[in-house]
């Protein structure tokens, strides 16, 4: 690691991934990734001759996951604020994965650049959750960036995917229960059938927090609800099935 540490700076650290022996850069103060990039990164069901796009990939974390559990031919993040994009790809050339994971900076409402770009097997995407209603945002904080929808919401996010998506292709999504409603709208809206859902319960007898979406495009309609999967056991230790997915068993 030492003769990597140029890529490395003094307000960063490097957090071990804990998978094939990658690692990430990100902020020592600042928004890091947490269970819910794990969790879709788990979900997706991704081919090694896959072209994956991950659409508000922040410093990457997706993209590495991915490549580290599925060597997809090439994932692709897409990330509009300008300093996450420069971790990711120091985070690239740190792992020295130049040509097998690739970071743009760029605006998913930008349609006209989404239809230069080629078109793409798998679309994830951890979207910002929370309405952007719920009083003053500083619109530069990069913590409300990455939490509220600033810069873009849930259509415009549905709508790049798309665009973005081959024929078939597939989306594969992590948002809030209460936002399920607008998720299966939005996406026949743009004609992408919801396929698959799995609810993330905090422990049994609590409601679930999180939610994980699969959706394809101009696909048939048919929809799986999947077995609910619980982050903790009753001693407030993860389950099984959460050491599985972080690799630990």
């Amino acid at each position: 690691m030492n003769n990597k540490l140029q890529y490395v700076r003094d307000d960063e650290t490097v957090d071990d991934l804990q998978l094939k022996g990658l690692n990430l850069i990100q902020k020592k103060e600042g928004f890091k990734f947490g269970i819910d990039a794990v969790l879709l990164s788990d979900f997706a069901y991704i081919k090694n001759k896959h072209k994956v796009m991950d659409l508000c990939t922040g410093t990457g974390i997706i993209p590495f996951l991915i490549y580290g559990k599925y060597k997809p031919e090439c994932v692709y993040g897409l990330e509009i604020q300008e300093d996450m994009v420069d971790m990711a790809k120091r985070s690239v050339k740190l792992n020295e994965l130049e040509g097998n994971v690739c970071f743009i900076n760029e605006d998913l409402k930008n349609i006209d650049y989404l239809k230069t770009l080629d078109k793409f097997d798998v679309v994830t995407v951890n979207p910002p959750y929370k309405l952007n209603n719920s009083g003053i945002i500083n619109p530069n904080d990069k913590l409300a960036i990455a939490r509220h929808e600033i810069l873009c919401n849930l259509e415009d996010v549905i709508s790049a995917a798309r665009i973005l998506l081959k024929d078939n292709g597939r989306l594969f999504m992590i948002h809030r229960p209460e936002r399920l409603a607008d998720i299966f709208i939005l996406m026949r809206k743009y004609k992408i059938e919801p396929k698959r859902v799995k609810m993330i319960h905090p422990k049994v007898g609590k409601a679930p927090n999180i939610v994980l979406v699969e959706g394809q495009r101009d696909g048939g309609a048919y929809l799986k609800w999947e077995a609910p999967l619980y982050v903790y056991d009753e001693d407030g230790k993860y389950t099984k099935e959460i050491d599985s997915i972080y690799w630990r068993s």
